[in-house]
């Protein structure tokens, strides 16, 4: 009898632990959900709570029938996800798998009620509808892994006649083996003619070497680089500026060039620029273009003073410097050295320096500016170190080398210049500047002023066209960044637009705006891609342009007329007082966008169902009216979707002229903008270590921009996060898209979950195509490099990194051992809680 009453009392507690428990997770969807309902939501969560709830009260209670209440809560939980999320297995992960482990652990309550049959009913229906979610989680699994491939392969075009990359300004008797440039070649294509790595042999890439910069990463720091070959060696920059050069086949360091750069945050270094004074000048150096697009002959410029004169093209050292044949019994003398600098790397840093370094020493060219350098603060006026410098690469443009500059965002009104400069690749002196705010401004400014303050500004890379004789100008917008009252009409011009200049002179020749006054940060981002674009039954030059907003804009290069329709169409009003709003904004019509599906409450997401309650909370508290919702007040915050890390950005896309498939990577993060009035300028302590910024006035607002994310740091959106899709240029229409990366890095609070099902994860590094009909890529959140097959989207291959990348690959033949390379810089990724590396890690076929 002692026995039975200690036994009884064990259940009983066990029931008050185990019901509490589960009332405990009840009560918050109860109060949470009858919120929701009360914001607008979904009565699901009131129900639901109110389901469990009562579950649990009986659980305690000790009620037979406490299963039973469970088991139809459950059956009408299957039934509502199968309704909103549809056989997807992300979007029903969070509705059913914790509802069905809950019922699980009822399994173990439901026995510490009296005995009898309603007992054992509960029990086998808790079991069977638990089973059943678990079981419907489980067949949504396998299609995740073929998601979103091409039912059918895109099909192999035949390629314009005379060049390998159709409009990209490189001929076709180039080193196709090289990886000049951030995108291949001055238009940007990230496409390599070579095939030896192909669909076929993908599969067995292993990695060649690995080579370490034995630089720590440190706070700020993100390596963003896309490694480089040329000239028989491979440059990479890490984020403070570092170059060093490798051997193609072995890694083994040539030479490292340190410019000791200080700088408070943000260091980053994409590529280098590569100039060869033993080729001669590009077509556009001779050719320039009329304004009817007809060619007109100009005199070719003279080779530099300590450069051999210009013969065919070729990376070899002139036959001067070579060493003669040797004749049987006689002592051949050493071949003489080549001159310095006859082949330059060009690096521009983040404190705001042009540097010019022998590309096959390291050290720095003493003709170009004073002792290698050109001081790119010149002209620039007061301002402190954090508000001006360089991220990207400088661009070379036969023997120019253009550069912009990057602009701190949402800090201060009056901030430095936008202006884009071009110097003399020799001798570093200023060959043009466009100043945007005032064009007579074509050198240095007159003596004691400045380049026009507050201009939008070139942060990412430029195209450039040889044959036109054009540079192509992706242009932000002025700063700050969410607010635009203050802008003058020189900025509403040109904020957010794509700029094409005259290379010789630096003179405007058209520019085409992707956003009107923009207030939500939607600069243009990604590198112009010069391809040549189908229109009726022919070709013409385009000039494709990616944006933040998932919009692809495709442009005749020669005049900037678009080639496929834009529309200009109404967008939500209601601004914050004080400021205004453009009644439309320009969309594509023509071309898909990509990842701008509308956010609802029912795509909020979560690791729970409490979490993703949570989400359509925060959802429902928003202003949210759709594209160019205007940035809302601190009382109730505005969603931004796509946010302002895109869509796409830096990364850029690929080109294969062969298919002629427009291949991109995307970002859909939304996030939360609020706007709030301050009295003084802003900035941030830990930037600046709190000194006020100089020349520069008050602006009215600071935003406070946050992703959208769950109390356990889920995304709210459901995935995928990022995608890689394929657009057939000629039907214009997504052939295929697939997740980018799986879920092995990810888990709430920032854990790894160790899963590898794709899930399509947050990475801004863009992809590169190759003949072979494969696109590589990383900049995942999980430690790999991708390859996927070009035809159907199907991932082909992924090698294992020892951390994570941010950056582009790139790929390149050794010119020593003709072999094929797939390379690219590992870091650490985007994420602050992931492991940091100093990897350069290159794959090679056996």
């Amino acid at each position: 009898m002692v026995s039975d009453r200690a036994a009884g009392w064990a259940a009983r507690i066990w029931a008050w632990i185990g019901g509490g428990l589960v009332t405990l997770v009840g009560l918050p969807l109860l109060l949470g959900g009858g919120y929701l309902v009360f914001r607008g939501g979904s009565p699901y969560y009131l129900l639901a709570g109110a389901a469990v709830t009562a579950t649990g009260v009986m659980a305690v209670r000790r009620h037979p029938a406490a299963g039973l209440v469970y088991a139809a809560t459950l059956a009408a939980t299957l039934g509502w996800a199968l309704w909103e999320a549809g056989f997807a297995f992300w979007p029903l992960l969070p509705r059913l798998f914790a509802p069905a482990v809950l019922g699980l652990f009822l399994l173990l309550v439901i026995p510490t009620a009296p005995r009898g049959a309603r007992r054992n009913q509960s029990g086998a229906a808790v079991a069977l509808t638990s089973l059943v979610l678990l079981g419907v989680q489980a067949a949504a699994l396998p299609a995740t892994f073929s998601w979103g491939q091409a039912a059918s392969p895109a099909v192999v075009r035949p390629q314009p006649p005379g060049s390998e990359t159709p409009g990209s300004g490189t001929p076709a008797d180039e080193r196709a083996g090289d990886w000049r440039a951030y995108g291949r070649d001055p238009g940007g294509s990230r496409y390599s003619p070579v095939d030896q790595i192909n669909r076929e042999n993908v599969d067995e890439l292993k990695v060649a070497w690995t080579f370490r910069t034995a630089l720590p990463a440190h706070a700020g720091d993100q390596d963003q680089n896309t490694p480089q070959m040329a000239g028989g060696a491979v440059y990479v920059c890490t984020p403070r500026n570092v170059v060093i050069a490798l051997d193609p086949d072995t890694g083994r360091e040539k030479w490292r060039h340190d410019p000791k750069v200080q700088s408070h945050f943000w260091h980053r270094c994409r590529g280098v620029g590569y100039w060869d004074g033993t080729e001669p000048a590009p077509t556009s150096a001779s050719t320039p273009v009329t304004a009817s697009g007809a060619p007109t002959r100009a005199p070719a410029r003279a080779p530099a003073a300590n450069a051999p004169a210009a013969k065919a093209p070729t990376n070899r050292v002139p036959a001067t410097n070579a060493a003669p044949t040797p004749v049987a019994g006689q002592q051949v003398a050493a071949a003489p050295a080549p001159p310095a600098c006859v082949r330059r790397i060009l690096s521009s840093t983040i404190n705001a320096q042009l540097i010019a370094l022998d590309a096959d020493t390291g050290r720095r060219c003493p003709g170009f500016g004073q002792g290698g350098v050109v001081d790119l603060r010149t002209g620039m006026g007061a301002f402190q170190p954090p508000f001006y410098f360089q991220t990207s690469m400088p661009m070379v443009a036969g023997n120019l080398v253009i550069v912009g500059g990057w602009v701190l965002d949402n800090q201060a009104v009056g901030e430095p210049s936008g202006v884009v400069r071009a110097y003399d690749v020799v001798t570093g002196e200023l060959a043009w500047a466009w100043d945007l705010g005032d064009p007579a401004i074509d050198k240095l400014p007159p003596e004691g002023q400045t380049y026009t303050r507050g201009t939008p500004n070139m942060w990412s890379t430029p195209a450039y066209d040889p044959a036109l004789g054009l540079v192509y100008l992706p242009i932000g917008n002025a700063t700050p960044d969410y607010w635009g009252s203050h802008r003058t009409a020189v900025s509403e011009r040109y904020s957010s637009s794509v700029v094409a200049l005259d290379v010789r002179t630096g003179k405007e020749r058209w520019r085409f705006q992707t956003v009107h006054h923009d207030v939500w940060d939607y600069d243009v981002p990604a590198q112009p891609m010069l391809v040549d674009f189908p229109v009726g039954e022919g070709s013409a030059p385009a000039l494709v342009q990616l944006t933040k907003r998932g919009q692809i804009f495709v442009l005749d290069r020669r005049t900037g007329t678009p080639l496929t329709r834009v529309v200009e169409s109404p967008v939500p009003q209601g601004a914050m007082p004080g400021e205004w709003l453009s009644p439309t904004q320009p969309y594509s019509a023509e071309m898909p966008a990509v990842g701008v599906d509308a956010v609802t409450e029912k795509r909020m997401w979560g690791a729970t169902p409490l979490d993703q309650l949570a989400c359509r909370i925060r959802f429902r508290s928003v202003r949210y009216d759709g594209d160019f919702t205007p940035p809302g007040g601190p009382e109730r915050p505005s969603l931004q979707f796509p946010g302002n890390a895109g869509g796409m950005n830096w990364g850029s896309g690929a080109f294969d002229p062969r298919r002629g498939l427009l291949i991109v990577s995307d970002v859909r993060m939304p996030q939360t903008v609020s706007l709030e009035r301050t009295g003084e300028a802003r900035l941030s302590p830990a930037r600046v270590a709190g000194r006020p910024p100089q020349s520069a006035r008050a602006i009215a607002y600071a935003s406070k921009n946050e992703w959208l994310l769950s109390p356990l740091f889920a995304p709210c959106l459901e995935p995928p996060h990022g995608m890689i899709s394929a657009i057939d240029v000629h039907t214009r229409e997504i052939v295929w898209q697939v997740p980018a990366g799986t879920a092995e890095a990810q888990a709430p609070l920032g854990l790894r979950s160790g899963l590898p099902i794709p899930i399509g994860t947050l990475g801004i590094g863009g992809p590169i195509t190759t003949a072979g009909g494969v696109t590589f890529r990383a900049a995942t959140t999980d430690p790999y490099l991708w390859a996927y097959d070009n035809a159907t989207g199907a991932v082909l291959w992924k090698g294992a990194l020892p951390v994570s990348a941010a950056g582009t690959p790139s790929t390149y033949v050794s010119p020593k051992t003709g072999k094929q390379y797939v390379v690219v810089s590992a870091g650490g990724g985007g994420n602050p809680l992931a492991p940091k590396g100093d990897y350069v890690v290159a794959f090679a076929l056996p």
